[in-house]
């Protein structure tokens, strides 16, 4: 027996769990699936904390896709009577004339973001934990903070099944194809007709682009938790931003107050890259908790006392390590959204809107030209 259903969504982490909250809002049948039962600790969006900050380094063109993620995180926020959206302020540091400080002063110049910047003895005084540099500088957005990623991919999931959606966990998509006026998919449970297509499945999206040849890749990612050696509240949520820091050129280090865990901290782009996520080392090992212990007690010496807790999860990264978001390049009712590149859980919930407006036939709210496909296609 064949089910049919408007809109399919593959993938329902950050970006596929906000597509179905989304499309499920609308007057559309709609079906996710899901290799597992998400949210889940072997893709890209679990660990209990992800920064969200609009005062961007990574570039400008972010920033009004970001505005509207905050609008959409609030709301899901109270609707959800949950904390799922924390605004303690963030704490951008490197030199002055570092990738991370000018990317970030260029995106709040532009868009003018609320923003202080800050000296060494300031932010000393104002945040004791933190021991920056002489040479370094400080960016202060205090209406930045961090997620719960794990409970934003469950509220979204919620509420999408509350208007109707429905959710096909534990079973992975092994093809999808044009059939007659529109799309058949199917798993290892059965076979679905659909009129349009997300395609969302983070590290597993190459196989199902595999004509399009996206030159993807999948990059190790690990964070620990130190519990910290000072024994006052230098570390907790009122008095300790989340960060990202430019310790040296390109390579930065971030991390996020003790919110009764330990202090986590990870370094950005810095894992081993595979071709697919079932190749990842998923042990922690001692070398990588050296490494952050040795890249921390720098900037945090008070931080890194035992390790309470490590894990591991991983990017999906483009070559430019930008956004992918885009129409199929053959069939128009297919739109995809992946490799966010280790910096994308901050925006799901609005990329999530824009696939679902997308694949009804909307316009987009938000131009996608800087994110598109055929940046990396040759002629």
């Amino acid at each position: 027996m064949t089910t049919t259903y408007d809109i399919g969504i593959v993938g329902l982490g950050a970006v596929g769990s906000a597509a179905l909250y989304h499309a499920s809002a609308r007057d559309v049948r709609a079906v996710g699936f899901d290799l597992l039962d998400p949210p889940h600790t072997i893709g890209s969006s679990h660990g209990e904390s992800r920064i969200i900050r609009r005062a961007y380094f990574e570039g400008a063109m972010y920033v009004p896709l970001l505005t509207r993620a905050y609008e959409l995180w609030r709301d899901l926020d109270d609707k959800s009577g949950e904390a799922l959206l924390h605004l303690n302020g963030c704490l951008t540091i490197g030199r002055s004339d570092g990738h991370l400080i000018v990317g970030a002063y260029e995106s709040m110049k532009t868009f003018d973001i609320p923003c202080e910047r800050l000296d060494p003895p300031d932010v000393h005084r104002r945040f004791p934990a933190f021991q920056i540099r002489e040479d370094e500088t400080a960016l202060w957005e205090p209406e930045a903070g961090w997620l719960h990623p794990e409970a934003c991919i469950r509220a979204h999931l919620k509420f999408a099944e509350q208007s109707g959606a429905e959710i096909r966990r534990n079973e992975p998509v092994r093809t999808w194809g044009a059939s007659g006026g529109g799309l058949r998919i199917e798993t290892g449970r059965g076979t679905y007709n659909i009129g349009r297509l997300i395609l969302c499945a983070g590290g597993w999206i190459g196989p199902l682009l595999s004509e399009i040849h996206v030159p993807l890749h999948i990059e190790r990612q690990v964070n620990a938790w130190f519990q910290p050696t000072a024994d006052d509240d230098r570390f907790s949520p009122e008095r300790c931003p989340v960060y990202v820091w430019e310790y040296a050129p390109d390579d930065v280090l971030y991390g996020f107050p003790d919110t009764g865990r330990g202090v986590k901290t990870g370094i950005h782009h810095s894992g081993d890259r595979v071709d697919h996520p079932d190749e990842l080392d998923r042990e922690v090992h001692d070398a990588d908790v050296d490494a952050l212990r040795r890249q921390s007690v720098r900037l945090l010496p008070q931080a890194c006392g035992r390790v309470a807790e490590s894990a591991t999860c991983f990017y999906t990264n483009t070559p430019d390590e930008h956004y992918l978001i885009d129409w199929h390049p053959g069939l128009d009712r297919v739109v995809f959204a992946s490799a966010c590149s280790g910096h994308g859980f901050k925006a799901s919930s609005a990329v999530g809107e824009l696939l679902a407006k997308m694949a009804v036939g909307e316009e987009p709210v938000v131009d996608i030209s800087p994110f598109r496909l055929k940046r990396f296609l040759t002629s």
